[in-house]
């Protein structure tokens, strides 16, 4: 699978993004496709997670170590599920007195040649898609 890549310069802090991305509990209130979370360990550091990501009939549970560096960024190394790979980095720099720079990259893919072909068709859309709704959900927190 191709690497996904986005730059953005954003109306918030970086510790505010840092804590939208941060709170993978609240990521079934407006992530598209995530059905459910369930932390399995956390400390100030790190978390590992289980997310439950659904399409119609399609669910699977992905199990990954998020490692904190507040408020520089997250980083997410996958460790169980249907993927043979995964990483996924957000990084959160400060640009100008109240507005950052948002630098997301992922990298992935499934086991099933099935899935990776049906993927390949969406992978653009889906991570556009995963990426504007962490910006619509920093909108609603923290616009005023």
């Amino acid at each position: 699978m191709p690497r996904h890549h986005e730059k953005r310069i954003l109306p918030y802090k970086p510790d505010q993004l840092f804590k939208l991305v941060a709170d993978v509990e609240r990521y079934p209130e407006f992530l598209p496709w995530c059905k459910g979370v369930r932390i399995l360990k956390r400390t100030d550091k790190e978390m590992v997670a289980d997310l439950v990501i659904g399409y119609k009939m399609f669910r699977e549970t992905f199990q990954s170590r998020v490692t904190f560096d507040r408020p520089r960024g997250i980083s997410v190394h996958y460790m169980a599920g249907p993927l043979s790979r995964l990483t996924n980095q957000w990084v959160f720099k400060a640009h100008g007195k109240d507005s950052c720079e948002l630098s997301f990259e992922v990298d992935f893919d499934f086991r099933s040649p099935l899935l990776r072909g049906i993927m390949e068709m969406f992978f653009d859309k889906v991570l556009t898609k995963m990426v504007a709704a962490f910006e619509e959900r920093a909108k609603e927190l923290y616009s005023s």
